[in-house]
């Protein structure tokens, strides 16, 4: 299959010994997703999935970021661009699309994941960040609900209440305590982590492709329980928060590149 198509989505594919490295590249926005990015995000692991030439996934960023999260910068068309119904269409098929991609997916978190950047790293299979990265669901910081992934993945993987604590308060989580709390696998050396993400891929692509892609379908199912349980729960309430006085101070105070004052309104 050509890949080169997604380019336009700003997704660079290079397969290499069955190894898809899939690159988000809009570095000058710090790979912000934007209406082209987040169509991309939402399609391209259905087709590298079901690909019988492809063993594993490794998903990075270009530049100094991995994702910095929705693009809120002046004159975007916003992560979910589009029609009122692809509001909740889209945000919905792209996470249901990571947990639905048969191939083993990894991540390589090498600079900051922000917001829905976070919720696109966690909702890969095994997560490999740098040691100079750090990770943080900020959509609280924007007067926004943690509606798209956020609430599905982090209560899976560090228990509800710390899940709770770092949601609702926005705060960044470094590559030392990520790795601590359990919210990533392994932190290693910024120089070497496409190395290792690569090196565990390969260990993988080299496996029994049926008994590995049915195992992990199998776990998933604890993320299909979590994703039919909250998902549309929390889009809507994140569509809802949309419309709040708080968001647009969020949003303004974002491209004014100072902090919010927020008023509860």
């Amino acid at each position: 299959m050509d890949y080169s198509k997604y380019s336009e989505n700003h997704l660079d594919v290079v397969i290499k010994d069955r190894i898809a490295l899939v690159t988000m590249n809009r570095p000058e926005k710090r790979n912000a997703v934007d209406g082209l990015l987040h169509d991309g995000l939402e399609r391209i692991f259905r087709d590298l999935g079901t690909d019988p030439d492809i063993g594993a996934i490794v998903l990075t960023g270009a530049g100094s970021a991995f994702c910095s999260g929705g693009d809120f910068s002046p004159g975007s068309d916003g992560a979910q661009g589009g029609s009122t119904l692809n509001i909740m269409r889209g945000p919905k098929f792209l996470i249901q699309g990571f947990a639905n991609c048969e191939a083993p997916l990894i991540a390589a978190v090498n600079g900051p994941a922000v917001g829905l950047g976070a919720s696109v790293a966690l909702m890969c299979d095994v997560i490999y960040m740098a040691d100079t990265a750090w990770i943080g669901d900020t959509h609280v910081n924007m007067g926004l609900v943690a509606g798209d992934g956020g609430a599905v993945i982090w209560p899976l993987l560090i228990g509800p209440n710390r899940a709770k604590e770092y949601l609702m308060s926005g705060k960044r989580v470094g590559a030392e305590e990520a790795e601590r709390i359990g919210l990533v696998n392994h932190v290693v050396p910024a120089d070497k982590l496409l190395e290792e993400a690569t090196g565990f891929a390969k260990t993988l692509a080299a496996g029994p492709a049926a008994a590995i892609r049915w195992t992990k379908m199998a776990i998933n199912r604890h993320v299909w329980q979590s994703i039919n349980l909250v998902l549309e729960m929390s889009l809507s309430t994140e569509g809802l928060s949309t419309h709040t006085l708080d968001h647009k101070e969020g949003v303004l105070a974002f491209q004014q590149k100072r902090d919010p004052k927020f008023t509860g309104e």
